[in-house]
């Protein structure tokens, strides 16, 4: 729990643009619906969706990360899975508006980079239900 809330607070600082402590770049895959395979890096703390938005990988996140919608559904390998803490109520209930749903799918908003996730595997989904209706993709800010 501790290590979550100090990412949480690296996060936070990064918004903000304050100074944080330093941080370890933890690498992940993302494997997109067609097979294609994108490798990033990013910092400890750094949430799933902003780590996919800041490499061009196509996940989407309508809400921007108010756990809000569900565009930004992800599937984690099991071990993964089963080191996060449970998901909120909130969470959850924009999990089951999700397309694709299985037992390991989280929001990306929601998933913060720490040191076990090094090699992670993410999955997105074969689609999502969208809530842009003018074909609009995430663009980094």
């Amino acid at each position: 729990m501790a290590a979550l809330l100090t990412a949480s607070l690296r996060q936070q600082a990064r918004r903000f643009g304050a100074s944080a402590p330093a941080t370890k770049d933890i690498t992940v895959t993302f494997i997109e619906p067609d097979g294609n395979e994108v490798e990033v890096t990013g910092e400890e703390g750094t949430n799933l969706m902003e780590l996919a938005h800041e490499n061009d990988v196509d996940l989407e996140g309508a809400c921007e990360g108010a756990c809000a919608c569900s565009t930004c559904h992800v599937i984690l390998d099991d071990k993964i899975f089963d080191e996060l803490p449970e998901p909120t109520d909130e969470e959850n209930d924009m999990l089951d508006l999700a397309f694709g749903l299985t037992d390991t799918s989280r929001l990306g908003c929601q998933v913060l980079l720490t040191p076990d996730m090094e090699g992670a595997r993410i999955r997105l989904p074969s689609a999502t239900r969208n809530f842009y209706v003018d074909g609009s993709k995430p663009a980094h800010h």
